[in-house]
């Protein structure tokens, strides 16, 4: 009879055990999880910390010395955008970049957006409201891919901007 009794409480007590094992080690699991987020959050603070002072530097050289650096625009190449595209093309043609034709093209005249590098600087969001501008006929465009295509233009990436209006045909990302 008491090994009997004793055998009924080894097998209450085992899982009784187990539960409370399994509980503090949750418990000190999530804890050292939490330790190892706030170190990583301590360190990212000191690495801004010293930018911060880098900045403070840099626009402290900046100001002292008084000049601006000055970008130099990047030179067109018609022969290269023709060797790419297999037709000529002209400086700063917004129509080159695959959705924009004629009438958008005017409607980002509008909004005195007129070249590769403007278009390259304009926000997918004020494409878009240039879009809108135009009416309801202008819903179906998506102006998404429209700067990076503009980039590659102004930049003279000419081959690759065939190569990926040819992978995109009708602007399909």
């Amino acid at each position: 009879m008491v090994l009997l009794s004793t055998n009924i409480w080894f097998w209450i007590l085992l899982p009784v055990l187990g539960i409370l094992i399994a509980i503090v080690c949750f418990l000190a699991g999530k804890n050292a999880g939490k330790l190892k987020v706030n170190s990583q959050i301590q360190a990212l603070r000191e690495e801004n910390t010293q930018l911060e002072i880098e900045l403070a530097k840099c626009r402290e050289t900046l100001s002292s010395t008084g000049t601006i650096l000055s970008v130099a625009p990047i030179p067109f190449s018609p022969k290269a955008a023709k060797a790419a595209f297999g037709r000529r093309i002209q400086q700063d043609d917004l129509k080159l970049v695959e959705g924009i034709g004629p009438k958008i093209e005017g409607l980002f005249h509008n909004f005195d957006i007129k070249t590769w590098k403007a278009l390259s600087e304009t926000k997918v969001a004020k494409c878009q409201e240039v879009l809108d501008s135009g009416g309801d006929r202008y819903q179906v465009h998506d102006p998404a891919s429209w700067p990076m295509q503009a980039r590659m233009a102004y930049e003279g990436k000419w081959k690759a901007l065939a190569r990926w209006q040819e992978e995109h045909k009708h602007c399909k990302l």
